[in-house]
This record gives structure tokens, C-alpha cells and sequence, in this order.
């Protein structure tokens, strides 16, 4: 049997679709926009928000459950990030600004070995709707997502997050229309 370290068909995941990373109408809107969904290793995860008014906190199952930043892996405020999944496991993320955690905007992933897809969504969002171009060039800067087994304490963002230049700032401007 032969193990791939990543999948060959990575998916561009827009987390939120189009109401993007904010503070949802209901405490399950990420958790519904989740479940549908397969996250494979070597997909991207695109957190669409303005900096300033949403961040996002990378944490264990621990922290996730009760919104709490004891044990911070990793923290991005510069929006929009895009995260890669380099490996399989399970990854936590919530808003640290206010009581947004609280108001439901987190985000629980399950990334395995199977090619991510948008799951049963009859007209899945992607960025490409928008002449978007996702097939990032290595030479661009895209964070990882912190491994599941990372122990590392951020006591400040990281600064692998994406500044997202080029054809990708088309998803700031799209986004802050929504917000």
C-alpha cells in the first residue's frame, strides 16, 4: 500500500461559503458548514474577514470547547488567511475578538487521507464563481495550519500568515462588502 504525503487533488475550502469568517447567525453555522464537507491533507482553508474585526485563534480540543486561549498554537489578524492542511488530525479554530467564540463563530475540522470536497452543496462557493484564480504558486506565501500535534505557544500572530497579494485581494474587497 502506498501513502501519498499530500493530496493530489487539493480543494480550496471558503470557510463560511458566502457569509465568510463573522459572527454567525446561529451558535452551529460553522459546524452545519463543516459537516457536508471532506478536508483532505493538502487542502487550503480560506478564512475571508478584515483584519481588525476578526481574527483567528488556532488551539486544541480543550481550549475550542470552552473559547479559551490558555494553550494558543497559532493566531492570524491578517485577513484574509489562508491555511494549509499538511496533515491528517483533527484542527480547532474560534475568533478571539470579544465573545464571538462564544456567538458561534468556530470552526472544528476532521482532515483525512480522502481528496476534500464541498460535500452535497447543490452550487458549492468557490472563488473561481468570481474569476478568482485558487492555484497559489509556491512562491506565494501560505501559512500552514498548525499541526494538531503542535505544542508551540504564539505570543504573537504568526508571521506566515498570507497578506494575500495579486488576484487574491479580489476576496477582501468581495467579503467587506458583505461585513
Amino acid at each position: 500500500m502506498m501513502m501519498m504525503g499530500s493530496s493530489v487533488n487539493a480543494f480550496t475550502h471558503i470557510v463560511g461559503a458566502s457569509h465568510g469568517w463573522r459572527v454567525p447567525d446561529n451558535v452551529t453555522f460553522y459546524d452545519e458548514w463543516a459537516k457536508p464537507r471532506t478536508f483532505g491533507v493538502g487542502d487550503k482553508l480560506v478564512f475571508p474577514y478584515r483584519p481588525g474585526a476578526n481574527n483567528i485563534v488556532a488551539v486544541k480540543k480543550a481550549d475550542y470547547e470552552v473559547c479559551g486561549e490558555e494553550n494558543v498554537i497559532n493566531m492570524y489578524y491578517l485577513g484574509p488567511t489562508i491555511l494549509n492542511l499538511t496533515e491528517a488530525g483533527d484542527y480547532y479554530y474560534f475568533d478571539g475578538i470579544g465573545k464571538h467564540c462564544e456567538a458561534g463563530q468556530k470552526l472544528h475540522v476532521q482532515v483525512g487521507s480522502k481528496d476534500g470536497t464541498s460535500g452535497a452543496d447543490p452550487l458549492p462557493f468557490n472563488l473561481e464563481t468570481f474569476g478568482i484564480h485558487t492555484s497559489l504558486d509556491p512562491s506565494q506565501n501560505v501559512a500552514p495550519a498548525a499541526a494538531p500535534t503542535a505544542a508551540t505557544k504564539a505570543s504573537h500572530a504568526n508571521a506566515n500568515a498570507l497578506l494575500v497579494p495579486t488576484g487574491l485581494a479580489a476576496i477582501a474587497m468581495f467579503f467587506s462588502t458583505l461585513l
